[in-house]
């Protein structure tokens, strides 16, 4: 987006950064080989895989146990949770006015809000406090509301939430944003982004009525991806539904092996890895002398980037498996449904040790964009129609752009955002693996995940430098 409202927010070209990208690369993989090898020799017995019983001779997750202890409440509605809903209402009303009302200009905060404050402030804010959507979302305070008027309950619908449905409407969910931001023609036009919430809330408002609470949930593609990384949050709700402070890995450790959770981090991986790749010169330049459209190139390689991440993490996990059957012999005849079953459930039970890659990719590249353009949002909410107002007092407010005069911070933040992602992931990998894999296969049956882990090391921070 241009005009000032938007802008690249990739780390910048590696010939500007102070960091030479091969040390980059080379250091990250070193920390991840590093510390796959000091679990392997410290790390012998699972810490945080919680909720798994013996099936069929291996152990398998339980993931109603998990989610017995997430959905606990608490006693009683708490002043808290009342303040936070009425943020959320209010924050909802104000967005719908500019969207209605506004005008459709580059300068209108509703892009701000909907691409800076919606897609990447909630997540930085989950990050530190918990799934921070899941408290402020209008779309349960509206669902509790016209549950309320009906003389329903809000947490039950009229039919119970399909299990094999899982988190693929909240897939689906994050690809149409993530093709509205970054595919499609018209991403600043009013009524594209417009159309799109509408949407978004016709869908989620007919689905909690059907369906209850449980709906958002699990297909709220806003409050799936801040749960997931409030999960890595060091504030947490015991069985009781109190508030405690946690490990972020024993967060992650909770995270329900539901279907449609390794989609899920394969959009978000994913498009963050082609939005890197769309800024980078070979990608411009291959636009450019394509004999096909560039709106054509960019569908395709979205698609490919996510496809691909997601193939390239679930051939990891479910290489595991192969390796380790132990039925297996080079002479014996093997059926594919032994080889199937059930072990290619385990890039599902393996997908939560992706979230802090995840969230790591999130810190370096929007980083800089919710500092500086956050703060232009802010700026122009107190003018939402375009009248020349300072309703919140905040019109004269201007980014400083303070990290891009301190490429150093910068980079080195992005840098280590990026390793130690990795890093939490191969811990919660080599914690879940050691508890699901057989004892005499732990090790050697995660070498495939290893080379994904290091795969996506090095190409991540390879498009980030490249951007």
């Amino acid at each position: 987006m241009t005009g000032g409202v938007l802008e690249a927010h990739g780390i910048g070209g590696q010939a500007d950064l102070p960091i030479s990208l091969g040390l980059a690369i080379s250091g990250a993989v070193a920390a991840l080989v590093i510390s796959f090898t000091v679990l392997v020799v410290a790390w012998r017995t699972p810490r945080y895989a919680t909720g798994l019983e013996e099936v069929d001779g291996e152990t398998d997750e339980t993931v109603e146990s998990v989610e017995a202890v997430e959905e606990t409440p608490s006693a009683g509605v708490s002043y808290g949770m009342v303040a936070l809903r009425l943020i959320g209402m209010i924050g909802f009303v104000f967005t719908a006015s500019t969207a209605i009302f506004g005008e459709n200009q580059l300068t209108n905060p509703f892009f701000g809000i909907i691409y800076v404050w919606l897609w990447v402030g909630v997540v930085f804010a989950s990050l530190l406090f918990g799934p921070v959507w899941r408290a402020i979302s209008p779309m349960r305070t509206i669902n509790a509301g016209l549950a309320r008027i009906s003389g329903g309950d809000p947490e039950q619908g009229v039919l119970d939430y399909p299990t094999w449905l899982g988190h693929w409407p909240a897939a689906i969910g994050l690809y149409s944003f993530v093709w509205m931001e970054l595919v499609n023609r018209t991403p600043t036009d009013l009524g594209t982004v417009r159309l799109w919430c509408a949407i978004y809330v016709a869908v989620l408002l007919v689905g909690g009525a059907v369906f209850g609470s449980r709906f958002f949930e699990h297909a709220d593609p806003f409050e799936v991806y801040s749960t997931l990384v409030g999960s890595l949050s060091v504030f947490g709700r015991d069985a009781e539904g109190g508030l405690e402070l946690r490990s972020p890995l024993a967060g992650a450790a909770t995270i329900p092996s539901r279907p449609g959770l390794v989609a899920v981090v394969a959009v978000l991986f994913g498009s963050t890895a082609f939005d890197s790749f769309s800024e980078s010169t070979y990608w411009i330049r291959t636009i450019q002398e394509a004999s096909i459209t560039g709106y054509t190139l960019n569908n395709l390689a979205l698609l490919g980037f996510c496809l691909g991440a997601g193939l390239i993490f679930a051939a990891g996990a479910a290489g595991a498996g192969l390796l380790i059957h132990r039925s297996w012999r080079p002479w014996q005849w093997v059926s594919l449904e032994q080889l199937a079953r059930p072990r290619i459930e385990l890039p599902r039970r393996l997908a939560h040790s992706i979230v802090p890659i995840v969230a790591g990719y999130i810190i370096a590249h929007y980083l800089t964009l919710l500092v500086d353009v956050g703060t232009q949002t802010l700026a122009r909410a107190s003018d939402p129609f375009g009248k020349g107002w300072d309703i919140l007092g905040t019109a004269a407010v201007e980014p400083s752009y303070w990290f891009a005069y301190h490429p150093t911070v910068l980079a080195t933040v992005k840098v280590l955002a990026v390793v130690i992602g990795h890093v939490a992931a191969a811990v919660l990998a080599h914690d879940r693996a050691i508890a699901l894999l057989p004892r005499k296969h732990q090790i050697t049956g995660q070498l495939p995940l290893l080379a994904a882990m290091v795969a996506f090391t090095a190409g991540g921070l390879y498009l980030l430098f490249s951007a």
